[in-house]
């Protein structure tokens, strides 16, 4: 790998740890506001639109400068976002808009999502302009790995942040003769998590140009959505893209799922509260982590296609937690989830890239793999949601998100056979970008 690379690394880690810290201080600062219970979901649901409304334009924006510069713009848009929520209280005038200050902070992480919308196709654009294919897979393990990392060290950083004997030391920093408005906890960790945006951006600035460059692109609205639909379906008709679309679609739409699942069961059949039930979404991260770096060291991308059942056996993982009370147990099947669901994504990733890559250029494609995804996500949600409101069973519930998975993973596995037998698609894994 080459010093860009681990530059892009180092730039994402910390963009990404700050926003998953400014998810928690997002939650502690609409408790301290007294917001109802159903306002919190809403963050994730705010962040996560962006994604899907915006992808018609993110992928033309990060193929229109280079991608360096791309992620350094649109890390100061997250930047703002978090610059917003600490400013809630001054933007707060009742008497003049009639605004909550809970919309505020909805809103502001909605900004942060913007960002994130828009940096997503420029981080993982970079690789495929930066890399050969056959490195693709490797690249993507740690991408993947370092990002599950710092989802893992994000949450635990918002806690800490807003513990009260943390806050109380910061707190307790004073500047003589200026008012600095800090005055809760979730306001000294949102100041504190900016410096790691801040620090994000001064690595953005390091990233080298790699010298690609996608003449004529587009400012026009109604083109650029045009060319996104075309974007979209040239992706899905591809032999090997739609393969490798449909598992990532699935595995983003599951394991957002799988996060509020492995919570809820915590709860009812473990009987652990809040706390010690987010320890094991910890775990399941951990074990995803591991599963993308083996994938990055022993699957190439050749070969990327051969992980299709590891996708089934996740599912009936999944199924088996309804069996286990035992917490040694418990925090094996959990490993095991996690390691095949990375195990099994990466490759796809890479395939995804790469193809992606080949038919139409590293932004448009990612924008089109973000869309799918997050579309998936608030679907897959909506679903749990509305089971959960229809008043499932936990066990229940972890059976039909098992049989999905396994069952759609099925689906995905015959289509391939059935596209192999019509005409040798893998053979144009490795191609070079068409002329």
């Amino acid at each position: 790998m080459n010093r860009g690379f681990y530059t892009v690394m180092v730039a994402q880690f910390f963009s990404s740890l700050a926003d998953n810290a400014l998810l928690i201080a997002a939650i502690g600062l609409l408790l301290e506001l007294h917001g109802p219970a159903w306002v919190t979901p809403l963050l994730k649901f705010f962040f996560t639109i962006s994604y899907v409304v915006l992808a018609a334009f993110v992928g033309a924006f990060a193929d229109t400068l280079p991608k360096g510069k791309v992620m350094f713009i649109t890390n100061t848009v997250k930047l703002f976002g978090c610059g917003l929520m600490f400013f809630y209280n001054f933007l707060y005038y009742p008497e003049l808009t009639g605004i909550s200050p809970h919309l505020i902070v909805l809103v502001s992480y909605a900004v942060v999502g913007l960002g994130a919308a828009a940096y997503s196709p420029a981080k993982y654009g970079i690789l495929t302009e930066m890399l050969p294919p056959r490195q693709l897979v490797i690249a993507n393990g740690w991408i993947e790995g370092l990002t599950v990392a710092s989802i893992i060290l994000g949450t635990m950083l918002g806690g800490a942040l807003i513990n009260p004997k943390v806050a109380t030391l910061l707190l307790s920093f004073d500047i003589p003769h200026i008012d600095t408005g800090v005055n809760t906890a979730s306001e000294a960790a949102i100041l504190v998590i900016s410096l790691f945006y801040l620090i994000a951006a001064a690595f953005n600035l390091h990233i080298p140009d790699t010298g690609a460059r996608y003449d004529n692109q587009t400012r026009n609205p109604i083109t650029m959505v045009k060319e996104f639909a075309e974007c979209f379906v040239t992706l899905w008709r591809d032999k090997l893209g739609q393969i490798s679309l449909a598992v990532t679609t699935l595995f983003w739409g599951a394991g957002a799922t799988l996060q509020f699942i492995v919570l809820r069961w915590a709860e009812y059949q473990l009987h652990l509260p809040l706390s010690q039930g987010a320890v094991l979404q910890g775990i399941v991260a951990i074990g995803v982590a591991l599963g993308a770096v083996l994938a990055g060291r022993l699957v190439p991308l050749k070969k990327s296609l051969h992980v299709l059942p590891v996708g089934v056996a996740m599912g009936f993982a999944v199924m088996s937690l309804i069996f286990v009370t035992w917490m040694p147990l418990v925090y094996f099947l959990l490993v095991v989830v996690g390691a095949l669901a990375g195990f099994f994504v990466v490759p796809m990733n890479a395939l995804l890239q790469h193809r992606g890559h080949v038919l139409l250029s590293a932004g448009h494609s990612i924008a089109v793999q973000n869309f799918n995804e997050n579309l998936n996500i608030l679907l897959m949600l909506a679903m749990y949601a509305l089971m959960i409101r229809a008043d499932f069973g936990i066990n229940t519930i972890i059976v039909l998100f098992g049989v999905f998975v396994s069952l759609t993973m099925m689906l995905v596995m015959r289509l391939h056979k059935h596209n192999q037998s019509r005409e040798d698609s893998l053979h144009l894994i490795g191609m070079e970008k068409h002329h």
